[in-house]
């Protein structure tokens, strides 16, 4: 059997395993993405009190905690009927979208950039994070650096750390802004739409004037025509802590548009013997299996669906950004998975945009920042767009607070369904008969996943916390071929 070592280890976290199968001529027959690490948290957070769950539930996952805390602590919201005074909500944002810069920068620059900047075909020792430095100089990563370490220190001041944060509270926040820590967040910010204008230029410059880059991106194997979902304001524009969910068909057209609260009524879950990740499905259209267009109830989340999704960006520059990338394209919506690396681009410019404004807005340095509950707890919903996507918190509870049931549907587990027909696609573009396979298939299918910044952990809820993927090659009647391995013994 042969054996294939491939160093560094995926750019992404968790667990997974292809397993590709072929037809004897040796063709793609099927491809299958699986995940089979169990989920826990909805056990055993089960009979805990229910205002654990923003400390409990962030612990899902250590690259977006603030996502979880935030979602859990708008269902604690919800479930509390109380309303939080406009101070407490701006106070969420302002940390919310300090938090969406620092994400943001993340995977472009040190999980998906690799692929570009150095080049899917790049030799492995040189695609990853220190390929990058070199080529694009110390300066820019110096400002990489300088970006995710003052916006941590953002969230600190807000949420009382920079990771894992403890500032959310039923009706509010713990803590206020002073004006001595606002004048300093707005410094931030400034020189974030600094560098997210910055960010978006280097993709123009190594990207977007590179025709096989192009070629690459609107190639059928980075193709899928689907729903798409995001949160929108009122004038569905984009938001990630607020807003009705709007779900645009594959042809652009306003699907269904509804509240949190409604979340059940539009969508449901389907689960494989071959996984533990649930696939969700938009629940009128009904699961046809995974499929592909109109007639088809799977939908996709995270920045090219918030951007689908919507009618444009809520802040000026993001706008103009937006309306530069449909112009690109020429089509909306937009089915090409790799242009979600230019769409997170994007929404970096508007979370530092939002973040500017928030900063200078007066009332953020209110002191009403928090109602407290006085009704008792019944039932919870609470939802953000986390980077990855649409996140879904649903707790349940008994008059004396006490969890009775908790759902969680991640962003990753919203976008299961489409990541394992990108998979497919992508495998079925890539293996050729008489084509050998190496550690570039391996790549090139991973591009076509990575580009959701799928969380594993966060969607499986896996203890190891790295990323072993195996790849394994059978012919039509099951036996194997080979098998490829990265960080599996």
């Amino acid at each position: 059997m042969k054996k294939i070592s491939i160093d560094p280890v995926t750019r992404l976290e968790g667990h997974a395993k292809i397993e590709i199968f072929l037809n004897d001529d040796g063709s793609l027959a099927n491809a299958y993405f699986q995940v089979p690490e169990l989920r826990g948290f909805e056990k055993f957070v089960e009979g805990r009190p229910v205002e654990d769950m923003p400390q409990i539930t962030q612990r899902i996952c250590g690259v977006c905690p603030e996502a979880h805390h935030v979602a859990a602590t708008k269902a604690l919201d919800d479930l509390f009927q109380v309303d939080p005074p406009v101070t407490a909500r701006k106070i969420r944002e302002l940390l919310y979208s300090a938090f969406f810069v620092t994400d943001h920068t993340t995977h472009f620059y040190i999980l998906a950039g690799p692929d570009f900047i150095m080049g899917p075909e790049a030799p492995v020792a040189e695609r990853n994070i220190l390929g990058v430095i070199a080529k694009v100089g110390m300066e820019l990563a110096g400002q990489v650096l300088k970006t995710r370490k003052q916006n941590h220190h953002v969230i600190k001041m807000l949420g009382g750390r920079p990771i894992h944060p403890v500032f959310g509270l039923p009706g509010g926040v713990s803590k206020g802004v002073t004006e001595e820590e606002r004048k300093e967040i707005e410094q931030i910010a400034q020189e974030n739409v600094e560098f997210a204008r910055l960010s978006l230029k280097v993709f123009s410059d190594l990207v977007l004037s590179d025709k096989a880059y192009l070629d690459i991106i609107l190639s059928d194997a980075y193709t899928t025509r689907t729903h798409y979902m995001g949160m929108v304001d009122d004038n569905n524009k984009v938001n990630f802590y607020d807003g009705k969910l709007r779900v645009v068909d594959s042809e652009g057209k306003e699907y269904a548009k509804f509240t949190p609260k409604e979340y059940l009524e539009n969508v449901a879950e389907h689960v494989e013997p071959w996984s533990y990740m649930k696939f969700p499905f938009l629940k009128r259209v009904g699961w046809r299996g995974f499929t592909e267009g109109q007639d088809s109830g799977i939908f996709r989340v995270a920045p090219l669906a918030r951007l689908n999704a919507a009618n444009g960006m809520a802040t000026p520059l993001a706008e103009q950004e937006y309306q530069k990338f449909y112009a690109t394209f020429k089509s909306k919506p937009v089915h090409h998975t790799l242009a979600t690396h230019w769409a997170r681009l994007i929404e970096l410019l508007y979370a530092a945009e939002r973040m500017l404004e928030l900063s200078r807005d007066p009332e953020v340095t209110g002191s009403n920042y928090r109602t407290i509950p006085t009704k008792k707890p019944e039932e919870g919903v609470g939802i953000v767009e986390a980077p990855r996507g649409t996140l879904i918190h649903h707790y349940i509870t008994d008059e004396n607070g006490i969890v009775k049931k908790a759902n969680l549907i991640v962003a990753t587990v919203n976008n299961a369904a489409a990541i394992s027909m990108s998979v497919k696609k992508a495998a079925m573009e890539i293996i050729k008969p008489g084509k050998p396979t190496d550690e570039g298939l391996l790549n090139r299918i991973e591009m076509a996943w990575r580009a959701y910044d799928p969380c594993f952990g966060c969607a499986t809820h896996a203890l190891p916390g790295q990323m072993p993927i195996e790849v394994s090659i059978c012919d039509s009647q099951g036996c194997l071929v080979q098998r490829i391995k990265r960080n599996v013994e």
